[in-house]
This record gives structure tokens, sequence and C-alpha cells, in this order.
């Protein structure tokens, strides 16, 4: 089954301008006047200027000031490791933690975060966060099929599956090499967990012949479809839909059999009363519409954990097959099955 992104951001800004009363985007012109009336300390992975436009828009609107600290996944870990006390009277260094659901999975089972509720975070679906809200996804990006627009309109023969995109002939694919991101790497990781090692180097194999280049960034693939230069391509959404916005001629298919996602999620790690309900409220604006519209306005296209957002319904492909997050491989398997990537598929 064909399923395309329409995805409208004009309309959606429109909308919740009506709602919320403002739509104005980021201006990098326009000044905090005044001290915050709080600080907040924030581990993230996130690139910087994504945390950029959180903590801009989010100190102008509410006040208080996110100190975006950007490290890698295993840097943040041991961190909040070495941050964590067991005297509860000493307040730690940082407050709030927004990563890659995998280092928040660990760090809960080591007990290092405080847990919080809310009637926002209460309403994200089980599968996006700890069972004893430890940790809350906020969005997620998951890997599609990017086409070229003239490509569609040559051929009937449109690839929905994986295995259909393995079996297709007279196609020109782009795909980022698995040696160069992460999301690439949990690509490899998902497809393996859910659909088995020999299936997975089968559907690999297949695609291979087709691929014009791999790549070592993730926008290049989606840059290539949009020139024409390949004829579909394995890209993340959320490059994807930068493009398509900046009129480039894609459309977005949906793999039927499942795909692969990247989960962010939010964490608090403060001991400080205080700072705890101004971490929670931060959480939960990460939830909202005004975060995902400054996002959007700024060119990051995420999908939100939160079915109660604008920014969730009006997500063409909200309900699209995602794969068991849980069934992915440990860094040893990683290993193992990207060496084995290399010799039996790439180098072949």
């Amino acid at each position: 089954m064909r399923r395309y992104t329409n995805f409208i951001l004009t309309a959606f800004m429109i909308v919740l301008a009506a709602v919320a009363g403002t739509a104005i985007p980021v201006d990098a012109d326009k000044k905090v006047v005044g001290a915050p009336a709080a600080e907040l300390t924030a581990y993230t992975t996130l690139p910087a200027e994504t945390a950029a436009v959180l903590s801009e828009v989010y100190e102008r609107e509410n006040h208080v000031r996110v100190n975006f600290v950007p490290m890698s996944s295993q840097e943040i870990l041991q961190r909040i490791k070495d941050d964590a006390v067991s005297d509860p009277t000493v307040v730690r260094t940082v407050d709030v933690v927004l990563t890659d659901s995998k280092i928040l999975e660990q760090a809960a089972a080591l007990d290092l975060f405080t847990p919080y509720t809310s009637e926002t975070n209460d309403a994200v679906r089980r599968k996006f966060k700890d069972e004893h809200d430890r940790w809350v996804g906020v969005w997620y990006d998951p890997i599609v099929f990017c086409a070229n627009k003239d490509f569609l309109r040559s051929t009937v023969d449109i690839p929905d599956t994986w295995d259909k995109l393995a079996k297709s002939t007279n196609m020109r694919v782009g795909i980022t090499d698995f040696l160069a991101a992460d999301a690439s790497v949990n690509l490899l990781s998902q497809m393996i967990g859910n659909f088995g090692d020999a299936k997975t180097f089968e559907i690999l194999s297949g695609i291979h012949p087709k691929v014009v280049q791999y790549a070592k960034f993730l926008a290049n693939p989606v840059r290539q479809a949009g020139m024409g230069e390949v004829d579909i391509s394995v890209a993340v959404e959320s490059e994807t839909l930068r493009y398509l916005n900046n009129g480039y001629p894609l459309k977005v298919i949906y793999p039927a059999d499942g795909t692969s996602w990247l989960l962010t999620g939010c964490a608090i790690t403060t001991s400080d009363a205080k700072k705890h309900q101004v971490a929670a409220k931060f959480s939960d604006w990460l939830l909202g519409d005004e975060a995902q519209l400054y996002l959007q306005t700024n060119g990051f296209y995420f999908v939100p954990t939160n079915p109660q957002t604008l920014a969730y319904k009006s997500f063409a492909g909200k309900n699209l097959s995602l794969l068991d997050r849980g069934k992915t491989l440990s860094p040893e398997q990683q290993r193992f099955f990207l060496d084995r990537w290399i010799n039996v598929v790439r180098l072949k």
C-alpha cells in the first residue's frame, strides 16, 4: 500500500496561531529582555543549532534559561553517572537530559533519573516512554523511501515495502553508508532484530546493485532524489521533509512492512524540588505544539509523540508501521553484522 506525506506546514502554522495566539518564527535579532526567573542545565545530543532554537524560544516565552551542553551519548551517560550522589542534600549539576532513548533506558536502569507525571506526558503512548515515568519520548525520526516525482510519473512499479525495493528493477537508489551515521546503524540493527539476519541481508543484497553511491551524510540521499540523480532514496524523514518544504520534487513512501526509527526523549535528573518543577514544565513544553512550531519554522521536522498536538494530527504518516524498537542488537552484535555487511554486500 502506497502512502505519501502531504505535510502542509503553512496550514499548521495558521491553525496553531489561531489556537495559541502566536506563530512568530525564531528571530535571531530578537533578544530576551531581563534576567530569567530560573535556569536549567541540560545535557543533549541534539545538534547545536537545534538546541539553540529550543533554548532561545523557551527563554523568551517562559523566562527560563535552558543552558544546553552538547555531548555524545556515552559522555552523557558517564557524566550523569558521575553526577549521581548518595547524599540527597547534594543537588546535581545537571537538571535535564535530552537525548537518544537508548541512553535514557540505560540511565533509567541505573536509577539516575527522578520520575515525573503530568497530564501532558500521560497522553504519550506506552511505546514512546518509560513504564515507570523516568523518561518520556518527545519526538522520533523514521526511515522512509524518498522518491523523485518524475520517477513516480514514469513507473507503475512503485516499491512500498523493503522486499519490493530489493526486487524492483530499472531503478537507481540512494542510501547512507551504514558506517556513517547512527540512523543508518539503527536501521541495520532494527531490521535484523525484526526480520532476522538472513532476510535482512537478502534485502540489502538486492538493493546494493541499484545503489548509485553510499553517502557519508544523511542529507545526501535526499538531495540526490530531489535532483533526479537517483529515483528513490532510503532516508530519514526529517531531511526528506526539509528538502520537500524547500521546493524539491519529492514524495514520501512509508514502508508498509515497517521501518526503523530514532526516538529522542527527555528525563529529569535534578534532586532539587524547585528545579524539578521547572524541569517538568520544560519537558511538557517539548511535548507541545509550540516547540514543534519553532522547530519546523527553522527547518527541523520530527514526528511528535504527543497525539493531542496539532502537529501530530496534521502529520500524514502518523500511523506508519514502526519496527519493534526493543528488538535491536548489542554493540558487539552491531559490529559483527556491520563487518558482515561490508564483506558480503558492500564490497561484493
